[in-house]
């Protein structure tokens, strides 16, 4: 379904990704795991076109997204839910759900799509007229899923879902990322919780400074003496 190839990307002067390769298959939950700095937003917002593609390229089923918009990317069937949620906090839950839709024009199929985040998060659904920054964090991670759903991707980009979360709520969202997956939505995972991310997928990669160092089943990483001893406490 998509395929890195080679890929170097960066901000200005300075490439953070350095010829990295890496392939998700349609439903597959791929992880995507590394330290601080590594380079792992960089993969995903090079995937949505964010950040400049300097070499290598980056095809979706297919057909290569260098150069493409990101709006563009968006209705080949990519949602991106960014780390720190991003959500608009001045407009309500609906109105961020309502924006995530934006391409779209089917109206039925739109209002059907609402309802089928209000049952896969139902804390939505007695929030919608709430104004989204009056969330809690749980919550407006919730809302940010949602709101990528809302697009109909079937690659789902997620970007540091756990992160300042409560456990309980940690388990909550990883639990809707499977059934997410389950009813056919790939997704590349970047996730702190290294041992939870391995958990639920099916297949990983390890990043360090801009390079791909190990890629292997997801069982296979977690039994690793060098990611356990880098991610997994030992």
């Amino acid at each position: 379904m998509l395929q890195l190839q080679q890929l170097e990307a960066g901000y200005g002067a300075t490439s953070v990704l350095k010829g990295i390769s890496l392939e998700v298959k349609p439903g597959e939950i791929v992880a995507l795991l590394g330290a601080n700095g590594a380079g792992k937003s960089t993969t995903l917002m090079a995937i949505s076109g964010l950040v400049p593609v300097r070499a290598g390229n980056i095809q979706f089923k297919g057909a290569t997204l260098r150069g493409v918009a990101p709006a563009a990317i968006v209705s080949r069937g990519i949602s991106h839910v960014p780390e720190g949620r991003r959500i608009l906090p001045r407009l309500t839950v609906l109105e961020n759900l309502a924006l995530g839709a934006y391409l779209r024009d089917d109206r039925s199929e739109i209002q059907r799509d609402r309802e089928r985040m209000y049952a896969l998060f139902p804390i939505l659904a007695t929030r919608s007229r709430q104004l989204a920054g009056t969330l809690s964090g749980g919550e407006q991670q919730m809302l940010a899923i949602a709101r990528g759903l809302m697009a109909r991707p079937t690659l789902l980009l997620l970007d540091e879902p756990s992160l300042g979360l409560a456990p309980k709520l940690v388990l909550t969202i990883f639990e809707t990322i499977t059934r997410i997956n389950r009813e056919g939505v790939a997704l590349l995972l970047v996730e702190q919780n290294a041992y939870l991310a391995l958990q639920i997928a099916h297949r990983g990669y390890v990043l360090e400074t801009g390079r791909i160092v190990l890629t292997d089943t997801a069982a296979a990483l977690a039994q690793n003496p060098r990611v356990k001893a880098a991610y997994l406490g030992g």
